[in-house]
């Protein structure tokens, strides 16, 4: 170049990867809330390796801290990697786009170059001069949209006045030949080298005889010797031939204040498949002036020079020529599973921001759980269940659909109900898996045996398999809900959910009443002194019988009012939840609503009740308490003692001889005992005793 001119820096190009956005969002909804405290986070640069096209400063799922590292003040580094070189940077995530718009994008960026300036005035940036390129990004992740808002800032410090430029050149026509070469292999060794790849500031010295050596800056002065060539080198990303990386910038500012030179040699590198090439890097010689009255003012000589005095600063990156935020969407991108799971997931984790942060998502989401019946409660507990974060479910029923089944069964259409109907449990499947892909949720058509449905002989090797089905259904799963529409039908899964201490759930409903319950703990399953909640069968005084038996046709269908089912199922439902979040689980005592020794105090979902009975004729709801019966038919100690030693047999007397649990669990007697009881009337004629009764 002929004559001087203001240097022209071409400024650093910003790229973001994809799993950058993943991890701030999992960040984000997972840990930080609405926490919007500076983030440490690091990118990563290498020198242009194109002629025709720049290398920018990338984001990376890894420039965020790892989890070892979090508490730490700078994001994980792998260091002497070629291809990253690293630069520290910070990330403000705002709440709102109102809060994005908000900031202060001046402050920020000066502060930053505050860091930079005191890094300069320290010698941080000598022994450390990535510091030179921090970076700054400010951001908003609309989580509902999977929409990003983000703008980058290099901050870069002002020479004042600017620096103007002398020369500038290819490289390989300012070296000679030998230098040339000798500057190229010291550059690949330094590039080669773990311990220098990703140091972006270094010192080329070339000696009289041409040889040259590749330095860190911070050996600037056992370079001063006469008859040595010394250029400031710089890992630069740009690729045009006129201007020199944007990295440059503040390095002629550290050379300035740190060694007071006025003339600056320069190598902006450059490479090409990973080897230095001259043809593409840059040298150029700058000037740097500090003018007389400016340094006569700061009355140490030192002009912008000096610490108190900090420069301004520039640096946010342009969008297409304006100066404006970019915005990202990665919802078309992603898998439509991949984002049915994030969107299922988002009210769950949001609501550990601030309302329930002791959710445990883990608990839900590892949760396997049976429903017993597929039809109006079992869909209905179904999709609850998954609105919680539960991913297991396995449907048990022996029914298909049929035409009045679709308006009041969630699960199913009017395809599921022709050429005689799909089987309940295998379309129920099907339609979670439409509504949510992700879910894990399997079908089983099986009947249930129940007592009072005696057995033919002919038949018995089928109940038999039913009810070690059954058994093994139970065995592997974590909770069972009992939503079948006949009392009998939940007697052996009531048994065999004693027998293994399941959490288990009972839903019945009336014609405009419901019952929702909890049963307690099976009676071998602790040896604490406190009495045991009751099943659902331990206030009957009779063995469940067969209960369809000359019925009419508005008995043997449940005819409830339309609003029973949704409010009973999403009871049930939060009953599970419940449980899990309590420390005592399966054990917890059964809660009173409104009452003083309730617990709702202590625990974040309030209380925890035995059962809950509703009534929509009066728009009420009240929670009760029943303890186990020692003569329960079904989780008594007496009648599960009496499974575990006779097994099958057992079952297939209890369901042909109903009678034989009253006569097993006492019972019999107690009825017998109830009809012997009677009352005396007192035949007395006095007046006075008219209204006396003598028991």
């Amino acid at each position: 170049m002929a004559s001087e001119s203001i240097v022209v820096f071409a400024q650093f190009q910003s790229a973001v990867d994809e799993g950058f956005w993943h991890r701030l969002s999992s960040l984000k909804l997972n840990k930080l809330g609405i926490d919007d405290s500076p983030i440490p986070i690091t990118g990563f640069y290498a020198p242009c390796s194109h002629p025709q096209v720049s290398n920018h400063l990338t984001l990376l799922a890894e420039s965020f801290p790892s989890e070892s590292n979090e508490q730490s003040s700078t994001a994980a580094t792998s260091g002497g990697n070629r291809n990253r070189c690293p630069v520290p940077g910070i990330l403000y995530n705002t709440n709102t786009i109102e809060s994005f718009h908000a900031l202060d994008k001046k402050s920020l960026l000066k502060a930053e170059a505050k860091k930079i300036w005191d890094d300069i005035h320290t010698g941080k940036a000598v022994e450390d001069s990535a510091v030179l390129s921090r970076f700054l990004l400010i951001s908003f992740a609309d989580l509902k949209k999977w929409t990003f808002h983000y703008w980058f800032a290099f901050p870069a410090l002002v020479l004042d006045p600017p620096a103007t430029l002398v020369d500038l050149r290819r490289a390989s026509q300012y070296f000679s030949l030998e230098e040339a070469k000798s500057v190229s292999a010291a550059c690949n060794e330094w590039r080669n080298s773990s311990l220098t790849a990703d140091v972006p500031f270094f010192l080329v010295c070339i000696d009289p005889n041409s040889l040259a050596t590749v330095k860190h800056i911070k050996d600037w002065e056992t370079c001063q010797s006469d008859g040595n060539k010394l250029l400031f080198g710089f890992y630069d990303p740009c690729h045009l031939p006129n201007n020199p990386g944007w990295p440059l910038r503040n390095f002629l500012a550290l050379i300035s204040v740190r060694w007071n030179l006025k003339s600056v040699r320069f190598l902006c590198y450059r490479e090409n498949r990973g080897f230095a090439d001259l043809g593409l890097s840059l040298v150029g010689e700058a000037l740097i002036t500090v003018p007389q009255g400016r340094a006569a003012k700061t009355g140490n000589g030192l002009g912008w020079r000096g610490h108190q005095c900090l420069p301004n600063a520039v640096g946010w990156e342009q969008n297409k020529g304006r100066q404006v935020s970019r915005c990202i969407s990665l919802a078309k991108s992603m898998d439509p599973t991949r984002l049915a799971i994030s969107a299922a997931d988002l009210n769950l984790k949001l609501m550990r921001w601030r309302a329930l942060p002791s959710l445990n998502l883990n608990a839900l989401s590892s949760m396997n759980c049976l429903l017993l019946g597929a039809g109006t409660l079992g869909c209905q507990v179904a999709r609850m269940l998954m609105a919680w974060g539960v991913r297991k479910i396995t449907l048990v029923d022996n029914g298909r659909v049929s035409m009045s089944n679709p308006l009041r069964q969630s699960l199913y259409t009017l395809d599921d109900c022709l050429n005689g109907g799909e089987y309940k449990a295998t379309a129920a499947v099907k339609s979670l898996g439409r509504i949510f892909p992700a879910v894990d949720a399997e079908g089983v058509v099986m009947a249930i045996p129940m007592p009072g449905h005696p057995v033919p002989s002919q038949e018995e090797d089928n109940v038999l398999e039913d009810c070690r089905r059954l058994h093994d259904l139970v065995d592997s799963h974590d909770a069972v809900f009992l939503l079948t529409d006949t009392r009998e039908s939940r007697w052996l899964p009531t048994l065999l959910c004693a027998n293994t201490n399941k959490i288990t759930i009972t839903a019945a409903l009336g014609f405009d009443s419901f019952l929702v319950m909890r049963h307690g703990a099976g009676p071998f399953s602790s040896n604490d002194e406190r009495q045991r909640l009751g099943c659902y069968f331990c206030s009957d005084v009779v063995a469940p019988i067969d209960s369809t038996a000359n019925r009419t046709l508005d008995q043997q269908c449940t005819v409830t009012r339309p609003g029973l089912a949704p409010i009973a199922s999403a009871l049930a439902v939060e009953l599970l939840v419940g449980i899990l979040h309590h420390p005592q689980g399966i054990f917890a005592d059964g809660e009173l609503a409104n009452s003083s020794n309730s617990g709702s105090s202590e625990q974040p979902l309030g209380v925890l009740p035995h059962q809950i009975r509703g009534s929509l004729s009066q728009f009420s709801q009240m929670t009760l308490v029943g303890h186990s019966s020692n003569s329960c038919t079904a989780c008594s100690s007496t009648v599960v003692s009496e499974y575990r030693e006779r097994g099958m047999e057992f079952i297939i007397q209890a369901i042909n001889h109903p009678t034989y649990l009253e006569d097993l669990t006492g019972l019999t007697e107690l009825m017998k005992s109830a009809s012997s009881f009677k009352l005396d009337w007192d035949n007395d004629d006095d007046a006075d005793d008219d209204d006396c009764i003598e028991i």
